[in-house]
């Protein structure tokens, strides 16, 4: 996993939905000031959905607070436009289908379901300031509370 104080590459290409609109970005054009990446596997699932439903609820308090605020995972941009709808996310989705956000903060582990091991993103939110260095994470999000750990994170900066 990326350290405090290390860069990621803000050249990466990502497909983002906001407000309604797709668009083809590099990660360095969303670091418009600090910003928040919350990584999760997929839309319309138990602890993703609690993850979401909570950020969504803290959206305007991290946005005052002077941070943007963006979810990572392996959805369509499609999927992401129906899930921003049906939740009221007024945040950045990005759609990562080949984790590389993840591959980049170097978050990539080993799961596991009904038996079978795979590998994808670790379930993190990492904060980064406008040049993209890492000042602050969470290695292993709460998904029910995620907004408010975030909240209690950020007042620590």
């Amino acid at each position: 996993m990326l350290s405090i104080g290390e860069k990621i590459n803000t050249a990466i290409n990502l497909k983002v939905v906001h407000r309604g609109l797709v668009e083809a970005v590099l990660l360095r054009d969303l670091l418009t000031r600090r910003t928040i990446v919350s990584v999760y596997m997929r839309n319309n699932t138990g602890s993703c959905d609690k993850q979401n439903t909570s950020l969504a609820s803290h959206a305007a308090e991290l946005d005052k607070a002077g941070y943007n605020l963006i979810a990572v995972s392996r959805d369509t941009t499609a999927s992401h436009l129906k899930y921003a709808a049906k939740l009221g996310i007024s945040y950045s989705l990005v759609s990562d289908p080949d984790d590389i956000f993840a591959k980049a903060v170097d978050s990539i582990v080993e799961k596991s379901m009904y038996g079978k091991k795979y590998l994808g993103p670790a379930r993190a939110a990492y904060v980064f300031d406008t040049e993209g260095t890492l000042i602050a994470s969470i290695s292993k999000v709460d998904s029910a509370n995620h907004g408010d750990e975030l909240l209690a994170l950020i007042q620590k900066l």
